[in-house]
């Protein structure tokens, strides 16, 4: 059959618009890791600013390099529901489901900068969620042990741990309010759930010299961000921060979904 001319400069057509196409989408995917970058730097910018515009109540006016590498480094994307990827790098705390949140990234990077973390360190962390804190904590500390009450999201967390490599992560479906007793002492211990009293499990897993880093306050009241520190003397604690957590949740009072 032949081809008329009209045919061939209508098929020539649809070839040049099919490769400005894919030449256009090749830029798209291109420009995408620079978007994802500018995010990540506006993200930093902004923990940034809410440290210096909270050290009237820290007393710190700017949070260790390598914790704000460590903002950097963990992709909080990979941390939450696909319908709120659009949100991950705003700093803000968002809902992963069963009525957990991941928290804002600032209280993140605070609360970790708060734990004065060494290489070496052992950490416990009650409250796993969706891992994203345990993900930070890792590429600061040697061992991180973590609990979470939510089957559900302790198994999801588990599995997407070990997929982006942090071999260095152990997770537990549990309650927190015991720790991890066989595990103790760890160098830090940080909570991520308000709860109105120190649980007193976890202050015996609190190696001497260590630190704790806790919410405390009743679920709709006044909570502040708490740091404990357990020394040869006995227990010091301070607040630093007026916050808003979810509460800690015990294993006779698990929300369902």
């Amino acid at each position: 059959m032949r081809t008329s001319a009209d045919q061939i400069a209508h098929l020539a057509a649809v070839v040049i618009i099919f490769t400005l196409a894919l030449v256009a989408g090749e830029r798209l995917f291109a420009s995408e890791p620079v978007r994802v970058n500018e995010r990540m730097q506006n993200l930093i910018s902004e923990i940034e600013r809410d440290t210096r515009e909270t050290r009237p109540y820290t007393g710190r006016s700017r949070l260790q390099a390598s914790v704000l590498k460590a903002m950097r480094d963990v992709d909080r994307s990979r941390f939450v529901p696909e319908d709120s990827v659009l949100y991950a790098w705003e700093n803000r705390p968002l809902g992963i489901g069963y009525g957990q949140t991941i928290s804002q990234p600032f209280i993140v990077a605070l609360m970790t900068d708060l734990l004065d973390l060494e290489p070496q360190f052992r950490v416990l962390e009650i409250g796993t969620g969706s891992g994203y804190q345990a993900a930070v904590l890792a590429t600061l500390a040697k061992d991180v042990r973590t609990i979470e009450i939510v089957p559900e999201l302790a198994a999801s967390a588990a599995e997407r741990l070990a997929e982006l490599g942090f071999a260095n992560v152990e997770v537990r479906a549990g309650d927190g309010w015991h720790g991890w007793p066989e595990a103790a002492p760890f160098d830090a211990i940080i909570v991520t759930a308000v709860s109105e009293t120190i649980p007193p499990k976890l202050l015996e897993q609190l190696a001497i010299g260590g630190r704790m880093v806790i919410p405390i306050g009743p679920e709709h009241g006044s909570q502040n961000l708490t740091v404990v520190e357990k020394t040869t003397d006995g227990i010091k604690q301070r607040e630093v921060l007026p916050v808003q957590f979810v509460p800690f949740t015990r294993s006779d009072t698990r929300p369902e979904q």
